[in-house]
């Protein structure tokens, strides 16, 4: 009777780290979630909807969603040139580029937002040249756009850079000898190649800004109706001492 070798696992010890793995994740993320949503409970069905339902809240989802997904598509193709100008090109400070790409995760979120405030108010560097054009960025649902790009931006940069890096050329100049032109083979070559990292690029960028505080909140001015996004909405509710209130208006916009 032959003996059947069994396979070594790939990760040693594999029902303690997968105890270890759900542990922590419970711990960090499913206990504080399930707080929230406990919180919430304690709402009746009709103090939950008209919470969520509110037109103060309604406004606050319609600019999120809205300045976040816009975002994130001014992000798929600025993000995606960014990223093809740094794997494709040789120029002078194009290290610093690369660096700089990184800012917006390493710079303190109320910091950002105080420096673009400064640079869109009605007497900053740019703003103080939009205003003539009619172009009010600082304390309208444009600086939250503009908020929300920036913060987006590296998302896109980092998941579209590694797949340009590892993208054969030998298979751009196989398609040019068969007689592509560059329009052909950008679009049936490298498009495809880049297509799932762009849309990881920009779904984490969407993310992000849904949920960013405090880059907004100081372009935005967190204006009723007019510049307040959601994250600013909740607590606002906390502030009124309606918690469960809150919680409800954390929960609902979640994508």
């Amino acid at each position: 009777m032959a003996m059947v070798l069994k396979q070594p696992s790939v990760l040693p010890g594999f029902g303690l780290t997968l105890g270890f793995a759900l542990f922590y994740f419970s711990l960090i993320v499913l206990i504080p979630l399930s707080g929230l949503f406990v919180k919430t409970t304690t709402l009746t069905w009709e103090q939950f909807w008209h919470t969520v339902t509110e037109p103060r809240a309604i406004a606050s989802y319609q600019l999120t969603f809205g300045a976040s997904f816009l975002g994130a598509l001014i992000n798929g193709f600025f993000g995606s040139v960014v990223a093809w100008v740094l794997v494709r090109y040789r120029f002078p400070g194009r290290s610093i580029v690369d660096a700089l790409v990184d800012l917006p995760f390493a710079l303190p979120t109320a910091v950002a937002g105080i420096a673009l405030t400064a640079i869109y108010s009605s007497n900053g560097w740019i703003g103080r040249y939009l205003e003539p054009l009619g172009l009010k960025v600082a304390f309208t649902p444009l600086g939250v756009l503009v908020a929300l790009t920036f913060i987006g931006l590296p998302f896109v940069v980092r998941t579209v850079q590694p797949v340009l890096q590892d993208l054969d050329m030998e298979v751009e100049e196989a398609a040019t000898t068969l007689g592509a032109n560059r329009w052909q083979t950008f679009r049936a070559v490298i498009v495809p190649e880049l297509w799932p990292a762009l849309l990881t690029g920009m779904a984490m960028a969407f993310a992000r800004s849904v949920g960013e505080y405090g880059s907004v909140i100081f372009i935005a001015g967190n204006m009723p109706l007019k510049s307040e996004i959601t994250s600013c909405h909740g607590p606002r509710a906390r502030s009124s001492r309606h918690s469960r209130a809150a919680s409800a208006a954390h929960i609902s916009p979640s994508p």
